[in-house]
């Protein structure tokens, strides 16, 4: 086992981290798949509103490539197929059954099936559709074959889920589906210290590496760039540890389940912890008495306080955790900035919160701030592992400057690296939608 030792970074410590107790969340009266969960493709609809569906069943396709499928979380009725301005698909919307039926798929045999058949089993049951390729952050294709698959199995993000509690009896349903993806090319694993003598390992079927140090030490990116750096031209994929469990699970059982156990956190929840869900499930019905009662206005966040959105309806396809802090647009400050802020987290030894170590805080969601000039100080050096110079990558994209993009390292990139670098900047830039548009960019110009 390598061992790779992570110095920069920032561990940020906020309350309403989830205990791990875990709860079942009732089903929704509705479920919807989102296109936009799926970076990098063009939905082509595969269905009619009032048409009965299975779970498995493909909802969607990829118009560029219509073997990447797209299926339902569950049986049920397709009730809307929603579309927006130039009738860009936004959602199609399920009732489900009151009795669950799944398609079932047959498996072939993992210590003989072929590279081929291998990737065209995760086509047939959509679970090719939750990949990520470097470059580009996208959904990637299945006529290129990649150098390596890389998996995640811990996160060091604020409130984010911790894997140890996901995966508990989960274990032979992780390493069947390591145990696929080696059939396609090589697979590295990034595990933290804390896994070590735990039930996840020891995992045979690929090469198992210890990320010690502070987040991002748990970003799949951070990893490839420690592990196997991606060069112009090589392509290497990329899966989100709880999916591997979508995998395994549907090699054991020959079905799909899109059931996931997530955290409900955040310093507003009247008591945090993991909740079994399904994918596609309503927000509402996942935080439905959870809250404390307040007079202040909160946000529901889709994922984590760094890299998560603002909730909507539905819950995304790669959501980990729901997290619900204040909002913030309430609140009216005495004197302002000038006050010595000792509840306040800071990176900078400005306010007295600095020097206190390890307290937990309740930030809310305002900027603090609005948009200036960038600063050349190395702040986003002195959060960002990779080897590579982010304020220059960043001052590339904005300027357009594809040449100096592609020298600066921009094909190893993804926006959620960016999100401890966005969280610091003095100069209030919105990074990982700056990092998004610059890869959208350089894939229609290299397409």
């Amino acid at each position: 086992m390598e061992i790779y030792k992570i110095k920069k970074g920032l561990n940020i410590r906020l309350q309403g981290e989830a205990s791990p107790d875990i709860r079942d969340v009732n089903a929704s009266s509705e479920y919807a798949l989102v296109p936009d969960d799926f970076c990098g493709i063009v939905p082509k609809v595969k269905v009619k509103e009032g048409e009965q569906v299975l779970a498995g069943t493909a909802l969607f396709v990829d118009k560029a490539t219509e073997s990447i499928k797209f299926v339902s979380p569950v049986s049920g009725t397709v009730t809307a197929v929603e579309r927006g301005e130039r009738r860009k698909l936004l959602a199609i919307h399920i009732q489900p059954d009151s009795a669950q039926v799944k398609k079932s798929f047959e498996v072939p045999d993992v210590k003989s099936v072929s590279a081929e058949d291998a990737k065209q089993f995760l086509l047939e049951t959509g679970i090719f559709a939750f990949f990520r390729q470097r470059p580009y952050d996208v959904v990637p294709s299945p006529e290129v074959a990649p150098k390596a698959i890389f998996v995640s199995a811990f996160s060091q993000m604020p409130l984010a889920a911790d894997f140890n509690v996901v995966v508990k009896g989960q274990e032979d349903d992780f390493r069947l589906g390591i145990q696929w993806l080696a059939r396609i090319a090589k697979v590295h694993v990034g595990v933290s210290p804390e896994q070590v003598n735990t039930p996840l390992l020891p995992i045979k079927d690929a090469e198992v590496s210890l990320f010690e140090g502070p987040n991002p030490a748990g970003l799949v990116g951070v990893q490839i760039n420690h592990i196997d750096p991606v060069n112009k031209g090589e392509v290497v994929w990329t899966l989100g540890a709880e999916e591997v469990l979508f995998l395994g699970r549907v090699l054991r059982t020959g079905k799909v389940d899109f059931s996931r156990i997530i955290a409900v956190a955040g310093s507003e929840v009247e008591a945090p912890k993991y909740a079994r869900i399904t994918l596609g499930q309503t927000i509402e019905s996942i935080v439905a008495g959870q809250l404390k009662a307040a007079d202040h206005h909160v946000r529901v966040i889709d994922g984590n306080p760094l890299v998560g959105r603002k909730a909507g309806t539905f819950l995304g396809a790669h959501t980990t955790e729901v997290c619900v802090i204040p909002e913030g647009d309430d609140v009216d400050e005495v004197l302002g900035w000038i006050m010595p802020r000792v509840n306040e987290f800071s990176t900078h030894r400005s306010y007295i919160s600095a020097f206190r170590k390890g307290k937990a805080y309740n930030p809310d969601c305002r900027i603090k701030g609005g948009e200036r000039h960038m600063i050349m100080s190395a702040e986003y050096e002195s959060v960002f592992p990779m080897d590579i110079y982010p304020s220059y990558l960043i001052k590339a994209i904005i300027t357009g400057d594809i040449d100096r993009q592609e020298a600066l390292g921009i094909y190893e990139v993804a926006p959620e690296d960016f999100a401890l670098a966005e969280f610091i900047c003095s100069s209030k830039l919105e990074l990982q939608r700056i990092v998004r548009q610059g890869l959208d960019i350089l894939r229609k110009e290299n397409a």
